[in-house]
């Protein structure tokens, strides 16, 4: 399998500790598309993923599977435990609404933050910008953290009693938030336990430990 990826962007580094987590990382070439150079809005990358984002899968046959959760699904029949995606149905329920609200709530705001209200990828790259609106999205991800420690506060993991993909989401979104300077408010002393505790995990612990390249 090929990933196409940006190693320290929040939204590959998801996919990066899932892969970790299933022991799957030495079945995967990864291919680096340069975010700062505006790589994954080429028209050679949009033929691979119309959406033009990070990261997506190539499989053997040339299909290509975008977005976090669809690669995460396919990545968990290929391997034993951790199942992070679900076993019954209610479990794939909840963790499919709870990644999904970690998405909404936290991990797309802080990114829309990024490229709304900071300087982003930079004037090559962002070519629209609406400040006001990236302030908005910034309040939303605070509030979104608020949501999580309150979540977290009656249960050890986002999505009930085991680590799963919400987990992973929620993950991607703190370190989105620390790339901005966003820390998680004091007050959280719930998401702060927990995210402590997650920054333990080997698979995340790796993923923590790379820094942004130069630019």
């Amino acid at each position: 399998m090929t990933i196409y990826d940006w190693p320290t962007g929040p939204y590959p580094a998801r996919v990066r500790i899932a892969l970790a987590e299933k022991n799957l990382r030495s079945h995967v070439r990864f291919v680096t598309v340069d975010l700062w150079k505006g790589e994954h809005k080429t028209a050679d990358f949009r033929a691979k993923n119309y959406s033009g984002t990070l990261p997506v899968l190539e499989l053997d046959d040339g299909t290509f599977i975008a977005e976090c959760t669809a690669i995460t699904e396919y990545l968990d029949t290929l391997a034993g435990p951790p199942v992070l995606t679900g076993r019954t149905p209610r479990e794939k329920g909840v963790i499919h609404m709870m990644s999904k609200r970690a998405e909404i709530e936290l991990l797309d705001a802080v990114s829309v933050y990024f490229h709304h209200a900071t300087p982003g990828l930079g004037p090559a790259v962002e070519i629209y910008q609406n400040p006001e609106w990236g302030l908005r999205q910034r309040d939303k991800a605070i509030r979104g953290m608020h949501y999580f420690d309150a979540v977290l506060k009656k249960q050890p993991f986002a999505a009930g009693e085991a680590f799963s993909m919400a987990d992973i989401t929620i993950i991607g979104g703190l370190i989105f938030a620390a790339l901005v300077d966003l820390p998680i408010p004091a007050e959280c002393t719930a998401l702060q336990a927990w995210y402590a505790r997650m920054q333990a995990r080997p698979s995340v612990r790796d993923q923590l430990a790379m820094t942004i390249p130069a630019r």
